[in-house]
């Protein structure tokens, strides 16, 4: 299968004027939250710069959150879809947030076969389309995770968001609840639906994924989004607060088992962890070669004085290590989609 080839042809754009050009004005215009339209009505809209979309439609297309379903079993496929998100990294990271979740959010789907049906072939359809419409009028949909909350942080058990059934003898898997809560921080708030956990009793958590439309068509109007978070970088994606005020969700996985379900998806962000961290230490190591091979100091170049050398070494050893760790665990990831 054709791998390499489509690897190489991400890698060339990744380090082409143009696409880095894009990648630079995405970060220097963030995007803007609109939460009314001019008439008073709620929209609970950002809006991205073009380049945004570019980018998101350039790292989507090549694969960087398909490859892996779509070449499923294929020997190395999580291995080629990590090369994707590796370069993708280099060229802009903000757009690898939603890229991940996307990806990710494939095996949580998979619980539920009555919400995986509908949405998997969507987000792993390798296609981009960042219009806000219903996902059944889209080719391809992009998904995103909200879990934080204020009152918990990482103690997600702690949260008080909860959860109700919107027909009562109806209260599991795939059935339809209101969500009333708040989350101190939702990624990507312009993805087409969130997996989500609330509270369905006492002490029983689950896992929900809420829509941005409905299945009827209309706007998920319990979803509003409060503000966008004010960050020191990857400003071309937006990170936010969220509250639910009688947004619908649907149940994923069984009730009660809302933090197992929604591992499946954060097991698979913690590889995209270990990848963006290689991305990015290759790519400081890069600038600091690049910088030091053409700045003259004390009598030559950088490059070439003792100490530097010690110290691009241990970039480009640290560097190097990164790289064979985050493919081994893609291998890992790969061996286990083999043994399924």
């Amino acid at each position: 299968w054709n791998a390499i080839e489509d690897i190489e042809t991400l890698g060339k754009d990744c380090g082409d004027p143009a696409w880095l050009a894009k990648a630079k004005h995405a970060n220097k215009y963030p995007p803007i939250i609109q939460t009314h339209n001019r008439t008073g009505e709620r929209v609970d809209m950002v809006d991205y710069q073009p380049t945004y979309h570019d980018l998101m439609q350039r790292g989507l297309n090549a694969g960087a959150a398909a490859y892996a379903w779509k070449n499923g079993g294929k020997a190395g496929a999580h291995v080629a879809r990590g090369s994707m998100l590796y370069l993708m990294y280099q060229l802009e990271s903000g757009v690898c947030c939603p890229i991940t979740m996307t990806f990710a959010s494939v095996p949580a789907l998979k619980t539920t076969p009555e919400i995986g049906d509908k949405w998997i072939p969507k987000v792993s359809s390798g296609v981009y389309d960042g219009r806000n419409i219903p996902m059944e009028e889209k080719d391809g949909c992009t998904l995103g995770m909200s879990m934080t909350e204020k009152q918990g942080g990482s103690d997600v058990r702690a949260n008080t968001t909860f959860a109700t059934p919107v027909n009562s003898s109806k209260n599991g898997e795939g059935d339809m609840f209101t969500l009333v809560g708040h989350k101190w921080f939702t990624s990507a708030p312009m993805s087409d639906g969130f997996l989500t956990l609330a509270q369905t009793g006492e002490n029983e958590l689950s896992c929900f994924l809420v829509p941005r439309w409905l299945p009827d068509g209309t706007r998920n109007k319990g979803f509003q989004i409060m503000r966008l978070k004010d960050k020191l970088g990857d400003k071309s994606n937006a990170s936010s607060e969220v509250e639910y005020r009688n947004a619908v969700g649907f149940m994923v996985g069984k009730p009660g088992r809302g933090v197992p379900t929604i591992l499946e998806m954060v097991v698979h962000t913690r590889l995209d962890c270990t990848i963006a961290s290689a991305a990015l230490m290759r790519h400081a190591a890069h600038q600091a070669v690049h910088h030091t091979s053409r700045r003259k100091a004390f009598g030559g170049y950088l490059i070439d004085q003792p100490v530097m050398k010690s110290v691009l070494t241990d970039l480009g050893v640290e560097s190097e290590a990164a790289i064979v760790t985050w493919i081994r665990l893609a291998q890992a990831f790969d061996n286990k989609e083999s043994e399924e």
